[in-house]
């Protein structure tokens, strides 16, 4: 079987890249898994955050490598995504753009309406490329695409393996977007969500709910956070042993200052002085967290605020400006994305081919490209493998 295109892979990525390239060539989607867009299924909780609505120039701004992805983001917008289907999309919060529909399995079915033209091979996996482009010593292609996505979710097909399909650089391979695990045993406060906190590790910080595990913290602002924590330390999971030791810090009062707080507390520990503080807190913090609190702050809960003493309460106003977690590990089966992969420094931006090797593609998550949460990674896979698709189109 001899094709002008194969592209491995059928997630977003290599899904659009066959949209873009399926009706000018002759082209085979190679699908690990019997069906295609397994991953895509799971975006936005099972609603696809299909991707985020701010104008291009300012969506470059959350991403590291903006300059890279400027090309694929003006080459393929949201508007070229929209037009795609027949049905209309709602906008959330933070410019988050879902179908009206709020399944994913529509946002699928939608993109499998343009694959018409291409032939599509299902539990097909990719063992090995050999050289002039013979994939498992029977498919035979002048072009190939890689869109096999990074290693999070294995079961949906991403794999360790998929890197070394071809000999390729890559950057280190991390998690991403991932809850992370404490120290504390947090069980006696798992549920309890922390609202519009402010997460900080070092000198980033991120804004946003906190919801509190069994084992840790995740939510939004700690989910974006993990990518600041993850990018600082030195492993790589394709070859090494990790160990994590570092610290966040949680501001839960993130619109009143220091001296804010002070000025309230003394102002209301003399109105006030014969409420308990866990009373007290109540106006700062859920109720179920108090108790957990406080016993961090080493105050008992039932002290009256005219009992507390200057040291007590310069601890309560440092601690709910910066309540302190030690972090262990990242809760890796739950990470949304991959941090690393192919080295951007060897992929031309304006196609996506690979300056080493002549007729070779890269789109999406097997790439060294990551964003937050908010639609940003299905935007850089939907950009990315249009762009391939089109690219390695445009000569045949």
């Amino acid at each position: 079987m001899e094709y002008d295109i194969a592209i491995i892979g059928g997630g977003p990525a290599g899904i659009m890249a066959a949209i873009a390239s399926g009706k000018t060539s002759n082209v085979i989607l190679l699908e690990k898994n019997p069906s295609l867009g397994k991953k895509l299924l799971l975006t936005g909780g099972g609603r696809c955050n299909i991707t985020n609505n701010k104008p291009p120039k300012k969506l470059l701004t959350f991403f590291d490598e903006k300059n890279f992805l400027k090309h694929s983001f003006f080459t393929f917008t949201n508007e070229d995504l929209y037009s795609l289907f027949d049905f209309d999309f709602i906008e959330e919060d933070n410019n988050r753009i879902f179908p009206e529909s709020e399944k994913s399995i529509d946002v699928l079915n939608g993109l499998k309406k343009h694959l018409k033209d291409v032939k599509i091979l299902y539990n097909y996996e990719v063992k090995k490329i050999t050289g002039k482009f013979i994939i498992n010593d029977e498919i035979k292609a002048k072009k190939i695409i890689i869109a096999t996505g990074g290693v999070t979710y294995p079961q949906t097909g991403c794999s360790i393996d998929n890197y070394f399909l071809v000999d390729e650089e890559k950057t280190k391979i991390k998690y991403g977007l991932a809850p992370l695990v404490t120290k504390d045993d947090l069980s006696q406060i798992a549920g309890i969500t922390l609202n519009s906190v402010e997460c900080i590790y070092k000198k980033s910080k991120v804004k946003g709910d906190v919801l509190i595990s069994h084992v840790g913290l995740t939510g939004p602002g700690i989910i974006d956070l993990s990518n600041k924590i993850s990018k600082d330390l030195d492993y790589d999971i394709l070859t090494d042993d990790y160990n994590i030791d570092c610290e966040i810090s949680i501001d839960l009062l993130p619109d009143l200052s220091r001296e804010d707080i002070k000025n309230k507390f003394d102002k209301e520990f003399q109105e006030k002085g014969k409420t308990q503080i866990k009373n007290y807190l109540k106006q700062f913090l859920t109720n179920n967290f108090i108790e957990f609190f406080l016993n961090k702050v080493n105050i008992v809960a039932d002290t009256q605020l005219n009992r507390i003493n200057k040291k007590e309460k310069n601890r309560l106003i440092e601690n709910l400006k910066r309540f302190t977690f030690e972090i262990i590990d990242f809760n890796k089966d739950l990470a949304k994305i991959t941090i690393g992969g192919i080295d951007l420094k060897n992929i031309n931006p304006k196609s996506m081919e690979s300056k080493l090797t002549p007729n070779l593609y890269f789109a999406g998550e097997i790439l060294d490209l990551d964003g937050p949460t908010g639609g940003y990674n299905l935007k850089i896979a939907f950009s990315t493998g249009y762009l391939a698709g089109l690219s390695a189109g445009k000569s045949e």
